[in-house]
């Protein structure tokens, strides 16, 4: 993933999920606290692609200027599994209007880039076929790498209770200039943050 579409959390649940990070950094396992960067925020992923998202700021900017969604945090979800290494996240639970602002996120990008899904060649313009429409799984992160057998130690760890959030921001990430640009403003102020 070189450039992604992101939502971030109202203030008290980035919070919450930043207490889990260090939780689970303090019992010396995996976690997204390790990522020292400013821009390393938790966050919800609409959409990723290769290159070529910036053709799409002013739609995406004048979609996502005002985004204020509710959300729920469920269930501990795992991804990978690749050489006894899991992702861990908490799922979120996709409700109407999330889904619909997905989609309209994925429309805009495909009319901007001329990406098509019915290809499956791969361009400058490719959208990971995990983010698209009728494949995606919302998720926050919370870990990478996390070795199969200390994922019952990770899991015991975890508030089980849904946390109810918002969704209130959104950014652009771009991982060549190992940059943000804020899409919730008008103006789409960058700022030079970077991620180990």
């Amino acid at each position: 993933m070189v450039q992604s579409i992101e939502l971030l959390l109202d203030p008290e649940s980035e919070a919450t999920v930043r207490a889990t990070w260090d939780l689970l950094a303090a019992a010396g396992l995996p976690s997204l606290a390790d990522h020292r960067g400013v821009s390393n925020r938790p966050h919800l992923t609409l959409l990723a692609a290769e290159s070529g998202l910036e053709g799409s700021m002013s739609q995406l900017r004048e979609l996502l200027e005002q985004v204020d969604l509710p959300a729920v945090l469920g269930a501990p979800l795992l991804f990978g599994g690749h050489r006894g290494r899991w992702v861990l996240t908490r799922q979120v639970v996709p409700s109407r209007a999330l889904l619909a602002l997905h989609a309209a996120v994925h429309q805009v990008v495909e009319a901007a880039t001329g990406a098509s899904r019915d290809t499956h060649s791969v361009d400058p313009h490719s959208v990971d076929p995990h983010s698209e429409p009728d494949a995606w799984t919302p998720h926050v992160s919370l870990a990478r790498r996390m070795p199969a057998d200390r994922l019952p130690q990770a899991l015991a760890l975890l508030d089980p209770q849904p946390l109810a959030c918002r969704l209130v921001g959104a950014r652009l990430w771009d991982s060549p200039s190992a940059t943000v640009m804020t899409l919730d403003r008008p103006d789409g102020r960058p700022r030079p943050e970077s991620r180990p």
